[in-house]
């Protein structure tokens, strides 16, 4: 019982100071001309949408790689990490380009060079991540407003209520547009003081605010009939309007609260018009003011209102009638929104707005969409092609901690498999003739193939630009690996399993005919088929051969036969005479890694480079240092071994004879490997198979 106490106690400890942390801060109130000290001193309060959010994104760090000889740059922002440091399930992988791409148009928009007049489409197949990035960037939106350095304030109006100004009653309101408070400052007074301010930034070595804080649009009806009254009321005074009826807050952006992020989805016609971007009259006060031209009288509580200083997002926007399409016009190349009886409103947000292949045609063969295309930037987000990139998707949801709730083990491979496939629907056969299509997915995974290197793989892109736009989506993997997992019959998942839900699946698909024919052919399910079979012989003929002291001993007359070679020197054999390298042993070994003669020198080359350098930098490179070179060198010891056992006998695997002999020690070895009893089983039963027909 006490023990019990002790848990809840801990809990609600957490829940309280969870609770009371920063509700404070964003509670923050200051006088207007308080806001301007701060402003003086760090104008990034004043950003821009577009500053704000490529401020964010850069913020959380970027990496330089190397890719088929260009350099790309990695932003850590769209692969977030969870509590425990692994990628969270919106991370997303291998689209470099794209989002390259992506960050460049918001570069763009951030210095003013014209892209903040645009709407930007993200287009791109279903399941090609789309909607999880705009998810990102509007969860990120929603952090980043949070932290100190990253604040932003709104104006509202205060000790209005029960008095006269001018003639006319007001209220005490928050702006709806949620304006920045700056556009409080007179025409006349704007250039002098943002001159100020953008000098003191400048100079200033604290100061991080990279742009020029520019006011160029007016405040928003109900704002601007609220300045005009009370500058009447103070005949002109408005030093005064702002000491007395104006504050400044602190500005939280969250889409569940419809504040600075806004989302917008079509309907039918009978059930959505334009007022649900720019809002409507509110019939209460209508009552009370008597014309719905009066800005008190208007609710001002649009998609497009709400998403003022942040970001809005158009659910398959080209799907939208063309009556919004005009709004979204004006509000792209504009920035202004034109809310019904109501002055053009200015608008500071990001557009971003996701469509479909079929979709996007419609939009490239209409005419009479010439204004939307012109002010629309297009970024594709195909889908990976990158095997590593593909197998990550599906090991955020599977992984082992996951899959320990359903006492569910993953045998190698299943995910590797179910990702080849995947990749091979979504690539088109090359011209090359000496190529099929598996080893062009081995080459856009940064593998050599053949005398094929990564070199060779720019020309194959080129040859396929739509390659990625095409195929089938991740969500189609993940329900196949689901339809595996959850399968109460076994309790390993394995590579056959996938398969032959994928097959399983494919019958039950609304896709095309011809395409399902082709995803269920020869030329990609049988080339998979034949690659899994590779990989069981593979995984088996190691444990055969997975003696460690005669890998070592391999590896060790390698390298001293590739360190003779390259130094044309000589080494000594077993009796102890100096002899030329061994060039038959060499071969040996390096064609299991897939290097002909033509490349053996560029190899040999790279691999004492390696070598030297692990022992500069105090290293030592041994036979487990590099993972292609030893799975090498156990094929080749299960090559010189294999004509010697009795594979029968050895990969038989009965339940009587497993734990014994040969067969304990491949098994056991198979174990160590990351195969379970089950599987390890399955895999000599079939390797078994697969040896006996050679």
């Amino acid at each position: 019982m006490a023990k019990s106490e002790d848990s809840s106690k801990e809990l609600m400890d957490i829940i309280g100071a969870d609770s009371a942390k920063d509700f404070g801060k964003y509670q923050e109130e200051v006088s207007f001309f308080e806001y301007l000290e701060k402003l003086h001193n760090d104008a990034r309060p004043a950003r821009t949408a577009f500053q704000r959010l490529y401020d964010m994104v850069i913020s959380a760090g970027t990496e330089r790689v190397k890719e088929f000889g260009d350099e790309l740059e990695i932003y850590n922002f769209f692969c977030p990490k969870n509590a425990e440091g692994k990628p969270s399930k919106d991370a997303i992988f291998g689209l470099e380009r794209p989002l390259m791409e992506l960050v460049g148009f918001f570069k763009n928009a951030a210095y003013e060079l014209g892209a903040e007049k645009r709407i930007l489409l993200l287009h791109g197949p279903v399941g090609s991540a789309k909607s999880t990035l705009s998810s990102l960037l509007k969860r990120g939106l929603e952090a980043y407003s949070k932290t100190d350095e990253n604040a932003l304030y709104a104006l509202k109006w205060v000790n209005l209520e029960g008095k006269e100004f001018a003639g006319m009653q007001l209220f005490d309101n928050a702006c709806e547009m949620r304006e920045d408070p700056i556009k409080l400052l007179l025409p006349h007074q704007r250039d002098a003081i943002l001159a100020a301010i953008n000098e003191n930034n400048c100079k200033n070595p604290d100061s991080k605010m990279k742009y020029e804080v520019r006011v160029d649009k007016d405040l928003c009806s109900p704002c601007q009939l609220n300045m005009n009254m009370l500058m009447k009321e103070y005949k002109g005074d408005w030093k005064k309007v702002m000491e007395n009826h104006v504050m400044v807050y602190r500005l939280v952006l969250s889409e569940t609260s419809r504040v600075g992020i806004g989302t917008f989805q079509p309907k039918d016609e009978k059930n959505q018009d334009s007022t649900d971007l720019t809002g409507d009259v509110n019939f209460r006060r209508l009552a009370k003011f008597g014309s719905d031209s009066d800005p008190r009288a208007f609710n001002f509580d649009g998609e497009f209102c709400v998403a003022n200083r942040g970001m809005m997002e158009f659910i398959e926007v080209l799907k939208l009638d063309v009556a919004f399409l005009y709004d979204l016009l004006g509000a792209s190349q504009e920035r202004l929104i034109k809310p019904k009886k109501f002055p053009q409103t200015s608008l500071d947000t990001v557009l971003i707005g996701h469509t479909n292949e079929a979709e996007f045609k419609k939009l490239r063969d209409n005419p009479f969409m010439e204004a939307m295309r012109d002010r629309t930037n297009r970024v594709d987000i195909p889908y990976t092609l990158k095997l590593g990139s593909e197998k990550r998707i599906y090991t955020k949801t599977f992984d082992t901690d996951y899959l320990k709730k359903l006492k569910k083990h993953i045998a190698p491979h299943t995910i590797e498999i179910a990702s080849m496939w995947a990749i091979m629907t979504r690539l088109e056969a090359p011209n090359n003739q000496q190529l099929h299509l598996i080893q062009k997915l081995q080459l856009y995974d940064g593998k050599t193939v053949k005398d094929f290197g990564p070199e060779f793989v720019k020309r194959l892109q080129k040859e396929a630009e739509r390659e990625g736009l095409v195929g089938v989506s991740p969500r189609f993997i993940q329900d196949s690996l689901g339809d595996a997992a959850c399968s109460h019959l076994n309790p390993c998942v394995d590579p056959f399993m996938v398969l032959d839900s994928i097959k399983k699946r494919l019958k039950r698909t609304l896709m095309d005919t011809e395409l399902v024919k082709r995803y269920q052919g020869p030329e990609i399910m049988g080339e998979i088929e034949g690659a899994l079979e590779e990989m069981i012989k593979a995984d088996v003929g190691r444990a055969i051969s997975g003696d460690e002291t005669a890998i070592k001993e391999t590896f060790e007359k390698y390298l001293h036969n590739v360190e003779a070679y390259v130094n044309e020197g000589k080494v000594k054999n077993s009796f102890g005479s100096l002899v030329p390298p061994d060039e038959k042993f060499m071969q040996a070994v390096e064609i299991k890694m897939d290097i002909t003669e033509p490349r053996k020198d560029e190899w040999r080359n790279k691999f004492m480079n390696r070598i030297a350098t692990k022992l500069m930098s105090g290293g030592k490179f041994e036979y487990n240092s590099n993972d292609q070179l030893r799975a090498a060198i156990e094929m080749k010891l299960f090559d010189d071994t294999k004509d010697s056992i009795d594979l029968l006998a050895v990969l038989a695997g009965n339940e009587d004879t497993i734990a014994e002999g040969k067969n304990a020690t491949i098994f056991s070895r198979l174990v160590d490997r990351g195969y379970c009893s089950q599987c390890a089983k399955k895999a000599m039963l079939k390797a078994h198979d697969l040896f006996a027909k050679k």
